[in-house]
């Protein structure tokens, strides 16, 4: 078995990220966690936001281990924050672990155009996303750098505050919604 890859899905949603992990799950082999499937499992119509947290936090974890057994992994969930692909960068390539980063955009029409049969067509797995919140999510995106997508610039150091990306980590994913 080759060097494991942990494939992050970037995007906002409706972007394509979602049928992107679908394939690679198929074509390399991979552990697909999409966490909005997993929300909506255990919280149904409903969203929240300290539990999405915990979930994307465990199912990171759980990625994590199966990049230490030898795995690759795709992780879809949207990872909007520079930081977030950072701590998940170093640590794979502190399991060895190669990463490779896919972005997805589109206008916020062709967004919109995906979103609504989505919703129509798989409602167990996500829910109504208004326009006034995809100009939102947007505004709060760090799009990746070329560098950043073709693995040249360096993994920036953890934000103020935190002494290892893994610290870092633990604070934006927390173990439990108490």
């Amino acid at each position: 078995m080759g060097q494991p890859t942990l494939f992050l899905t970037v995007g906002l949603p409706g972007t394509g990220k979602t049928t992107a992990a679908r394939r690679i799950e198929v074509e390399k082999k991979a552990l697909r966690l999409t966490k909005d499937e997993w929300v909506k499992a255990l919280f149904g119509q409903e969203n929240p936001p300290s539990a999405q947290r915990v979930i994307e936090g465990r199912l990171i974890q759980v990625g994590l281990r199966a990049l230490e057994l030898g795995n690759n992994v795709v992780i879809d969930y949207g990872l909007w924050s520079r930081d977030e692909r950072s701590t998940l960068r170093r640590a794979a390539l502190d399991l060895g672990a190669m990463v490779e980063l896919r972005y997805f955009e589109l206008t916020p029409t062709e967004q919109r155009t995906r979103l609504d049969p989505r919703l129509a067509e798989a409602s167990h797995v996500t829910w109504h996303i208004s326009d006034e919140e995809l100009v939102e999510w947007a505004a709060t995106m760090d799009i990746p750098t070329s560098g950043e997508l073709d693995g040249s610039e360096p993994i920036d150091e953890p934000p103020a505050g935190f002494s290892t990306w893994d610290e870092w980590r633990g604070h934006r994913w927390p173990p439990s919604v108490f």
